[in-house]
């Protein structure tokens, strides 16, 4: 599996396009459909996964959804459980704090974690807008800390990490 990131908009949001075997998933389709689409290639779009509804996640998410298909996975309509689509196998977690909808999708097969603005490089997602709360967060961070040390932590902003990293540099974590 191959991920692709593209920096868009102007918060400089990171869409995810991860392919395989001729077919794509994304991952918080910020803004620039032209700038995602360029990266999709004729790869055939299977799904698009919402970490959380921040504007900066979701601008480009209309030219998604009215194609035949095309499977949305947000908060809304998933569960905390194991998912298949395609050759993709991830795992939807329930990572509230940042925003009440916050998901991590966890990808086994390449050991990645694609967390939305949930885990930052050694910092956290601001939890002072609409339906954030630093104690959901906290407890979000409990729930990741179970998880392996190797795990490469893909966020919606900045540059990419892991968990391993995280628990020895991250105050949130300590």
């Amino acid at each position: 599996m191959k991920v692709e990131t593209i920096v868009v908009g102007l918060l400089e949001e990171n869409c995810y396009v991860l392919i395989k075997n001729n077919t794509c998933l994304i991952i918080d389709p910020g803004d620039d459909y032209a700038k995602i689409k360029e990266v999709i290639k004729d790869n055939k779009i299977l799904g698009v996964l919402i970490t959380h509804a921040h504007f900066d996640h979701v601008g480009a998410l209309r030219h998604f959804i009215s194609k035949r298909g095309v499977k949305i996975f947000k908060k809304s309509n998933i569960s905390e459980q194991d998912y298949s689509i395609g050759d993709f196998k991830f795992k939807c977690i329930y990572t509230p704090g940042h925003s009440s909808d916050s998901i991590s999708f966890y990808f086994e097969e390449i050991n990645a974690m694609f967390v939305g603005d949930f885990i930052f490089k050694e910092n956290i997602g601001r939890c002072d807008l609409p339906t954030g709360d630093l104690n959901q967060m906290k407890e979000s961070i409990e729930k990741i800390k179970n998880y392996d040390d190797g795990i490469k932590i893909y966020n919606g902003h900045g540059e990419m990490t892991t968990l391993g990293y995280e628990k020895m540099h991250n105050p949130y974590f300590k």
